[in-house]
């Protein structure tokens, strides 16, 4: 449904990136990096083949670039998809799992003080269900310790508190444009934001089979690179983002407005104004309760779906 809103546009611009004969970084995949860095507000933004790669990519090159070392510690929310661990594993480093926040599942400044150790060089934030993390105190917190802030926005395209979007608040952030996120490809893409050009550049040639040139292979890289058909797809969708994002809002205020049950815990919402709460871009509706198996089965008896996030 919502790729139907797009008209014909979707199927007009993968008509014509075929005809164009450029299907791997080309012009698509160029304008769509200056466009979302522009969105975002940083100066560089490098395409990649999924989320997945995105975060991982970004640790190797802090690797590469001396920052971090195999065996370092890695804080990370605890309540997360599994996409935000992997990373940290298979660079070599030890994810140091943390509780979220029970209102707003995100971690706190006040949560993290017992987890730093002279290991730890990174957190790695998660925006979850699509509400931006206390970046200001995070990020004074890592300035303390001297740590890099990773930020996995692969939930919170578009989110803004105090003028700055999710994808400008770390050092860098990692976004997957899987087709169910807020900006969804058709397929998997992903990418990166930063206001760091050597590392936008390391991260690049890493994706890139560890290559700037052909045949000269300065890492052993990888091959992850976003490609022109998903790049002319989120080019379009890109423009329409803010729409939705304040659709999901409206969307969100109902539910927090006409969901009654007081066995129901509904989700924190700031200044009790869901649409003008810009922070959060309502990636997912997410509701507790202590008879949960009955009222999923409840809900799925009346058409509507649900899932656990996360079990």
């Amino acid at each position: 449904k919502i790729n139907q809103n797009y008209g014909k546009k979707l199927e007009n611009t993968i008509s014509k990136t075929i005809k164009s004969g450029s299907l791997i970084y080309g012009d698509e995949c160029k304008k769509f990096e200056e466009e979302f860095s522009i969105f975002c507000g940083t100066k560089y933004c490098v395409g990649l083949g999924n989320g997945l790669d995105a975060l991982s990519v970004t640790l190797r090159a802090w690797k590469e670039l001396g920052k971090i070392n195999t065996g370092d510690e890695i804080i990370v929310p605890a309540n997360t998809y599994i996409a935000s661990i992997l990373p940290i594993i298979q660079n070599d480093l030890k994810p140091i799992l943390v509780e979220p926040d029970n209102e707003d599942f995100n971690i706190h400044r006040v949560n993290l003080e017992n987890f730093v150790s002279s290991k730890t060089k990174a957190i790695l934030v998660v925006h979850l269900y699509g509400r931006l993390a206390p970046m200001r105190e995070l990020k004074s917190f890592a300035k303390k310790y001297k740590l890099l802030i990773l930020e996995d926005s692969a939930q919170a395209h578009g989110s803004i508190k105090e003028n700055k979007r999710a994808g400008n608040w770390g050092d860098a952030s990692a976004f997957s444009f899987y087709p169910t996120k807020n900006l969804g490809a058709l397929g998997d893409a992903g990418a990166i934001t930063t206001n760091d050009k050597k590392l936008a550049e390391t991260v690049r040639t890493i994706s890139n089979y560890g290559s700037k040139k052909k045949y000269e292979n300065i890492f052993l890289g990888i091959n992850s690179r976003l490609d022109e058909i998903q790049a002319a797809i989120l080019r379009i969708k890109l423009k329409k983002l803010d729409n939705h994002n304040h659709q999901r809002r409206k969307i969100a205020n109902m539910y927090i407005n006409g969901i009654k049950n007081p066995k129901i815990r509904l989700p924190k919402v700031e200044k009790n104004n869901v649409i003008s709460e810009l922070s959060n871009v309502w990636h997912l509706f997410v509701i507790r309760t202590r008879n949960r198996n009955g009222l999923k089965e409840f809900l799925g008896k009346n058409g509507i779906e649900t899932v656990i996030h996360y079990p």
